[in-house]
């Protein structure tokens, strides 16, 4: 397993296969997994989180966000963001989750190739599902992450329910967060719209001016500082300027896509039904729909499902209600170990 590098450092890790993975990481121990571990100074621990930084099977480096420490008896959480986000989506949660004095745990969120810190594609049609899940699983054997509870907004859940087919022993419990196994063409046609296409503000402040009036019918009632933090993870600075916080290039993935007719993934929402789920729908949300969840229902015994007032596609997890809610489902995960 892997820990927190409480003093802000960051780790190297190469990802090795499921046939020579090897239980040599320990508590409060650094050891060398790959032949390949170094250790630079470069993240103040005062953001309650380490980076650690995975090469993938293709050698690209993936950057995953480690908040606490493993806890023998917690589920560490893995969070997976949507399309054009990354792990910096889920900052708040993740330190709750971490640092819960009832139920510390790790969690770890993932930035993919071509996302946040994680290393860019030269070539961009890589930018896809399975390619996304080849790392997703090299980062699960590199940290000794198995089995493990996934929270996947939009993408990431797609990404969660295409795990649960591939590899479903490394799954303890799933929330989906306003994703599920049919997806509304009209929100993939305004994603379409967006991703890769935004103005490049000259400042965070007229960052959040264009968020908001790209999406304030989905998220009426955010006041002005919420529009500036969700600004400040969608663009990053870079040499005086401001930046995409992803790959512009990203916006291939959806040129070629029938998003009239979107995949459906019953079946990898069924392969969900031995582990427990929840699911999070912003009731404003075009991209999961109210008969789409209603048949969710219909397909289980057990599901928990969270409504969020006033937030469209997708739920920003930021709220404390809703990080109590979570948490309570995390928790309940672990009674089934």
């Amino acid at each position: 397993m892997t820990e927190q590098l409480g003093d802000g450092r960051i780790a190297y890790v190469h990802a090795r296969s499921a046939h020579d993975a090897e239980p040599s990481l320990r508590q409060n121990r650094q050891v060398d997994v790959s032949g390949a571990l170094a250790f630079t100074a470069g993240v103040q621990s005062d953001r309650h989180f380490a980076s650690v930084f995975v090469t993938g099977a293709d050698g690209l480096r993936l950057h995953v966000r480690s908040y606490g420490a493993r806890v023998a008896s917690a589920l560490p959480v893995v969070c997976l963001p949507g399309l054009a986000r990354t792990a910096a989506d889920f900052h708040p949660l993740a330190v709750a989750l971490a640092a819960n004095p009832a139920k510390p745990r790790l969690v770890l969120a993932l930035d993919y190739r071509g996302h946040g810190r994680s290393e860019y594609d030269r070539n961009p049609d890589n930018y896809t599902l399975p390619a996304a899940l080849a790392d997703l699983s090299a980062v699960l054997i590199a940290l000794e992450i198995a089995p493990a509870i996934f929270l996947g907004t939009s993408y990431g859940g797609l990404l969660a329910m295409m795990l649960a087919v591939w590899r479903p022993t490394a799954i303890a419990g799933v929330i989906l967060n306003d994703i599920g196994p049919v997806m509304e063409p009209h929100g993939w046609v305004r994603i379409k719209g967006y991703v890769g296409k935004l103005p490049i503000p000259r400042n965070f402040e007229e960052g959040a001016e264009i968020l908001r009036w790209w999406f304030d019918a989905q998220f009426p009632k955010l006041a002005p500082q919420d529009w500036i933090a969700l600004a400040q993870r969608t663009w990053r600075e870079h040499r005086g300027r401001l930046v995409p916080d992803y790959d512009p290039k990203l916006a291939r993935t959806l040129e070629g896509a029938d998003l009239q007719h979107p995949l459906t993934l019953w079946n990898h929402f069924d392969a969900l039904a031995r582990v427990p789920l929840m699911v999070i729908r912003g009731a404003n949300s075009d991209m999961l729909a109210p008969n789409t969840l209603q048949a969710m229902l219909s397909r289980r015994s057990e599901l928990e499902v969270i409504i969020v007032p006033d937030q469209g596609h997708a739920p920003l997890l930021d709220e404390p209600k809703l990080i109590r809610r979570i948490a309570a489902f995390v928790t309940s995960c672990d009674a089934r170990l």
